[in-house]
């Protein structure tokens, strides 16, 4: 199907009788409504548009937020709240019952005069799918890359227009709806790193699906899940904390996985000031950039995952970060606290791998760089060496000779540190494992994983589990 451009979007939305409604924006011009007026005919959507720039009129018409911040998601839905009901409140005439209504708003921060922090902002659209439907709503979050105000204004317009298309045209078509986002844009300029979606318009859709759809294209880095399998926002949730970060596939969650967060956390508290315990986010995170490179992605799959983490009490991130230095860096823009990796001595022997980081500009010795920045450090969890039953630690876990004077030099500034505390019997429990025995029917994996992920698996079949419940 053939690109259609942000103009053409907009006069098609121009000529369509049945489409009515009023645009607010907020901090980067009114870009949206700009399209919609230049391409011709706009009198047949444009009820009306706004700005309310001072912040005192912005406050007047639609309340203070408590956080005192005006670049928030929560100032995006007074806005597209109060535009909605202005809408149904006066325009009640005959002439508008055959009309579907919608809002769109946006409040941003664009580029300033003389910074070099890139733009970012909220967008959404409040609409009705069908004449007389109760509204629907989405909600977008974007960082602006553009070094230009002017060009970051250009960007917003198109992506606003893209996203009032996709609601009318795009329903039911989830991956073209995501993908038609970024039309007539890339992800150099543009990110987008949540997608929110409620109403009647989406009641057959799972909205964890769009944000995945996101990574998969690679329109975002990152999703954020909470303990509810709520989507959020990473950089609000990371704003001021302390991130604790656990790789892995958890296919299925183990205990081992849950024993390295537990024992992970201990340490870092044994590290961190009192004061500062209450910062700390334990995090596990799943990779999409293997699965990416196979060109295969089942939802279906990383969705159980979330599910399973969700009900044992954990948030989770999942991204498309390979690698520990490029997930690393991209925690370290969400926040200006220390960022903790928990590992296991074999991740670290792969970290301190040079064949590791063959497709890496720079080699081995600027990634490690990278990940062992001056607000990180590594706490690792150990392991056995099975033939002589040696406790494997970050001290005595052989890694290239090359790389042991850069590790002795991380141990010394305790950036590289051992977790004291850890169960033995889990070192003989490896997912992959688990999973096989899953496939096979055979017992005992039940003892390695908690019980509500062991029932989970039996009642709903996951990971090839097609055994008979007994």
């Amino acid at each position: 199907m053939a690109l259609i451009d942000p103009d053409e979007k907009a006069l098609k939305i121009n000529l369509d009788k049945y489409i009515y409604g009023s645009f607010a924006e907020i901090g980067a011009g009114q870009e949206v409504a700009r399209h919609f007026f230049r391409v011709g005919a706009a009198a047949g959507t444009v009820a009306k548009t706004m700005s309310a720039y001072d912040m005192a009129m912005s406050d007047a018409i639609y309340g203070k937020e408590r956080s005192g911040r005006y670049v928030c998601e929560s100032r995006l839905k007074k806005m597209l709240s109060h535009e909605y009901k202005l809408l149904e409140n006066r325009l009640t005439s005959e002439q508008y019952e055959q009309v579907k209504f919608f809002v769109f708003a946006n409040t941003v921060a664009a580029k300033a005069y003389g910074s070099d922090r890139p733009g970012h902002g909220w967008l959404g659209v409040k609409f009705q799918h069908e004449k007389d439907s109760a509204p629907s709503w989405v909600h977008l979050h974007v960082h602006l890359y553009d070094n230009q105000n002017y060009l970051q204004q250009e960007v917003l317009g198109r992506i606003g227009v893209n996203l009032i298309y996709a609601c009318f045209y795009y329903l039911g078509k989830r991956e073209k709806f995501i993908e038609s986002l970024m039309d007539d844009l890339n992800i150099e300029r543009v990110e987008i790193d949540m997608i929110r979606v409620e109403g009647e318009a989406f009641q057959d859709e799972d909205p964890r699906l769009f944000n995945l759809e996101l990574i998969k294209r690679q329109y975002s880095q990152a999703v954020m899940f909470d303990e509810s399998g709520k989507v959020c926002q990473p950089s609000e949730e990371l704003y001021k904390k302390m991130p604790l970060v656990l790789r892995g596939s958890f296919r299925p969650p183990t205990f081992v996985n849950f024993d390295m967060m537990k024992q992970g956390l201990a340490a870092i508290k044994d590290n961190t000031p009192k004061t500062d315990h209450k910062k700390i986010v334990v995090l596990p995170e799943i990779s999409m950039a293997k699965f990416l490179e196979r060109g295969k992605v089942e939802n279906e799959d990383f969705l159980t995952r979330v599910d399973l983490l969700n009900a044992l009490g954990q948030k989770v991130l999942i991204t498309n970060k390979e690698s520990f230095h490029e997930l690393n860096t991209y925690l370290m823009d969400l926040t200006r606290e220390e960022v903790s990796f928990v590992v296991g001595v074999y991740n670290l022997q792969q970290i301190f791998d040079p064949k590791s980081y063959k497709t890496h500009a720079h080699g081995e010795l600027m990634a490690i760089g990278e990940l062992f920045s001056k607000r990180t450090k590594m706490y690792v969890y150990p392991g056995r060496e099975e033939e002589t039953k040696q406790i494997l630690t970050a001290e005595n876990t052989k890694i290239s000779n090359c790389l042991n004077m850069i590790r002795a030099q991380l141990l010394e500034q305790g950036k590289l540190k051992n977790i004291p505390h850890y169960n033995p019997r889990y070192f003989t429990i490896w997912s992959r494992e688990v999973v096989k025995m899953i496939e096979n029917c055979e017992s005992g994996w039940e003892k390695m994983v908690p019980k509500l992920v062991a029932d989970a698996v039996k009642k709903k079949s996951l990971f090839g589990h097609f055994c008979k419940i007994k």
